[in-house]
């Protein structure tokens, strides 16, 4: 593994608008790292994502994610930032009113595709990367949740970005679709993909293991660090107790 750190806080405090969620964030993640956010509802997994993905401005602290400076970037740049990001949502965030394939064109369409072969042969290698090339032409409300994942996936990994960032993406699936989202991603990983995924499905994280950042008393408990001590029987008292 490189030791080259494609994301990069340094003493980051991390606000959801005018709260601030998470203080001191310190956090090195090497290309090709595969890295789960746990915590509880409110503790700051999807803020920190969502800074992350400079969806959340870096008021405080240092951060670079790709090369960008998540402190310094302009309103322009963030454009190419999220070409080197593939975000995969909880909630899919497909346009309801196009087809699958159609989904797919808007995205390459907008971040400089032209049309053509290039963007039908595109479209067809991520779908089968999924398993969905036979359901383009459907409509999202034609498919069913872990479908619908499927394609966010597709979508996310359309221009071959080097980083994915998933918030919740097994929250609304049923346990055995769940783990099928998780063993797309684990694949995506071992591909060369960074993935950071959070989560509070601690029961399909114990069974695929991977180094996890806790979200707690608004700090960040890394497994990485010699100090941290992050198991899965934590994990599980955090479920236990909300």
């Amino acid at each position: 593994m490189a030791e080259y750190p494609i994301i990069e806080l340094v003493n980051a405090n991390i606000y959801q608008r005018e709260n601030l969620v998470l203080t001191g964030v310190n956090l090195k993640i090497s290309e090709g790292e595969f890295v789960y956010v746990i915590g509880r509802v409110g503790s700051g997994k999807t803020s920190l994502i969502k800074t992350l993905n400079a969806e959340l401005p870096l008021i405080q602290g240092e951060g670079k994610v790709a090369g960008f400076s998540l402190k310094k970037i302009k309103h322009t740049d963030t454009a190419y930032l999220r070409r080197k990001l593939g975000v995969v949502f909880q909630d899919f965030r497909l346009l309801t009113d196009r087809d699958i394939y159609s989904n797919l064109e808007f995205v390459l369409k907008a971040t400089g595709w032209k049309q053509g072969e290039a963007v039908k042969n595109r479209i067809r290698e991520v779908l089968d990367r999924v398993n969905m090339a036979s359901q383009m032409n459907k409509m999202p409300h034609q498919l069913s949740g872990g479908e619908q994942q499927r394609i966010v996936i597709a979508r996310a990994i359309l221009n071959d970005p080097p980083i994915i960032l998933a918030d919740e993406p097994t929250g609304n699936l049923d346990p055995e679709t769940s783990e099928e989202i998780l063993n797309l991603l684990l694949e995506l990983n071992k591909a060369g993909k960074t993935i950071v995924m959070a989560s509070h499905d601690y029961a399909l994280l114990e069974k695929h293991k991977a180094r996890t950042l806790v979200c707690k008393d608004m700090a960040i408990q890394d497994s990485a660090e010699k100090e941290a001590i992050v198991d899965f029987d934590i994990l599980m008292d955090e479920k236990r107790n909300g």
